[in-house]
């Protein structure tokens, strides 16, 4: 049977990853969906017919779900808004949570199967240093921040609907996502892309779990074969602080390493920085949600996801090779 294949948030960083991936497969339609006024080069000359839509409104979604033959339909849902400030934004809600419930609408109405991209920070934090491993429920108010409960409250209607409503779903859950072909610029990649060319002369002392988009993206579309229906999987690496990703930068651009500052300090002046960049509508690198985020335990596992996925990661150090690379082209 011919797969139909349907993206959700195609132009955007893992999105256009993924669509790479399976265009290597030319028996199978690859459908990609991104908003109507989306200019983004990220799409250009792959192997995919793009149809403009937006998951907060549902009549907008017809198209890209319309099939006429019998076929095998797979949609991959990776659009969110991905927030890190503390200032109110209704959208986060909009994005994350109605559209995700507008997709499970249609994948149950055209018998879609859903490989929902969620993230670890819809994982509460445990009190000890064990393992974080899947959870089979979610509660908005155990995570912390708008972006984690907004993606907590979606995983939860995305299951809920798995067992009242017989959806065919698998949910994946990244950690901090890093790598090339990232054309917006997310805040991982302006970090790399500030410190390669030198601009930024400080950094943190903070960390987290990096993992590369390529890994990430092989991941879910290895769930499409081997992932179990209602089940969560882990797409993580390992924890990476700061100062390790400034090193193996400086290392590739054979250039002097930033100084490196305690949280504590930065966390007192975060919120002046917030409060100017809110002036001039940019997003800083370091906010106090971002600073919380680099304090916070993040010993994900994989486990699950390598043994029943086959999931693997890569070295750092080349995806920061082939990160800095890119940037420069």
């Amino acid at each position: 049977m011919k797969k139909i294949y349907i993206i959700t948030g195609a132009s955007g960083f893992l999105g256009n990853n993924i669509i790479r991936k399976l265009e290597q497969d030319h028996e199978d339609e690859i459908r990609a969906l991104v908003l109507p006024n989306d200019r983004s080069k990220s799409l250009k000359d792959m192997r995919c017919k793009i149809y403009y839509g937006d998951i907060t409104k549902i009549e907008t979604l017809h198209e890209i779900f319309h099939v006429q033959e019998e076929s095998d339909i797979i949609v991959i849902h990776c659009a969110a808004l991905v927030y890190i400030k503390n200032k109110p934004n209704p959208a986060v809600y909009e994005v994350n949570v109605k559209g995700t419930k507008n997709i499970v609408e249609k994948c149950l109405e055209t018998k879609a199967k859903l490989f929902y991209v969620n993230t670890v920070h819809s994982i509460p934090e445990p009190n000890d240093d064990r393992p974080i491993i899947e959870i089979n429920e979610f509660n908005k108010d155990l995570v912390h921040g708008i972006y984690a409960k907004s993606k907590a409250e979606a995983a939860q209607f995305v299951l809920n609907s798995v067992k009242t409503k017989g959806l065919h779903a698998v949910i994946l859950q990244p950690s901090g996502i890093i790598g090339p072909k990232d054309y917006g610029m997310t805040h991982m990649t302006r970090l790399i892309a500030e410190l390669s060319k030198q601009h930024l002369r400080a950094i943190v002392n903070g960390g987290y779990d990096f993992v590369d988009v390529r890994d990430v993206a092989e991941g879910i579309i290895s769930a499409i074969d081997h992932g179990r229906s209602g089940e969560c999987y882990i797409l993580s690496n390992r924890y990476v602080t700061i100062q390790e990703i400034a090193e193996e930068i400086c290392q590739y651009e054979h250039i002097k390493a930033p100084i490196v500052l305690p949280i504590s300090l930065v966390q007192y002046i975060a919120p002046i920085f917030e409060a100017y960049y809110n002036i001039k509508k940019e997003t800083p690198l370091f906010t106090k949600y971002s600073l919380y985020t680099l304090q916070s335990k993040s010993n994900f596992s994989h486990e699950k996801a390598t043994s029943e996925l086959g999931y693997t990661t890569r070295e750092l150090s080349k995806t920061i090779e082939d990160t800095v690379k890119w940037l420069n082209n």
